[in-house]
């Protein structure tokens, strides 16, 4: 699918969702590539700009981030992961493609607008809080099943910060550039 074609894919699946902010696409952690919707926190970003704050990219230094006694004060991450998208063609890939990134905000897999409906990976998808929305390139998507969001189940952790803080730059870099400036 040509690029243009999958951004408008994803960009009406995120309207289905309710999701408004930045697309960020090919996002890689966790052995899953992926499209973040991210939603900068302007009083945050504000706050961030005027101290000095500019995102943290190196992971090395989250580990100190951990340790009171080493690093007294953390800025407040400068976007908020509203959650991300998975494109998938097959809607048996969805549990495989979804699983580790549920730890971190809503998961909601991209289906194809023709793909068939098939009750059993969905009956599966509701049961892990798994969204699912049908979207082709025109025209609105459909919503299949509501993600639920279940990160507050695993916990906050340094990869997770670390990760709010590339989102956070990628957003940036979106806002900058107004070719780029895909929001949903």
């Amino acid at each position: 699918m040509r690029i243009m074609q999958r951004v408008q894919q994803l960009e009406h699946a995120a309207r289905a969702l309710g999701w408004h902010g930045f697309l960020i696409p090919d996002v890689e952690v966790l052995g899953a590539r992926f499209t973040a919707v991210a939603r900068i926190r302007p009083e945050v970003h504000r706050w961030r700009s005027r101290n000095g704050w500019e995102p943290v990219l190196d992971p090395s230094g989250f580990r100190s981030w951990s340790e009171p006694r080493t690093h007294d004060h953390l800025p407040l991450p400068g976007v908020d992961l509203i959650g991300t998208l998975v494109p998938v063609t097959k809607s048996r890939r969805a549990l495989r493609s979804c699983g580790s990134l549920m730890t971190l905000a809503p998961c909601t897999v991209v289906l194809p607008g023709d793909h068939p409906y098939r009750p059993w990976p969905l009956v599966e998808l509701d049961y892990y809080g798994i969204g699912v929305v049908q979207s082709g390139t025109s025209g609105p998507a459909k919503l299949i099943l509501s993600p639920e969001d279940r990160s507050p189940e695993f916990g906050s952790s340094p990869f997770t910060r670390w990760l709010l803080e590339v989102l956070y730059s990628r957003a940036l870099e979106r806002a900058a550039d107004s070719a780029g400036n895909t929001t949903c």
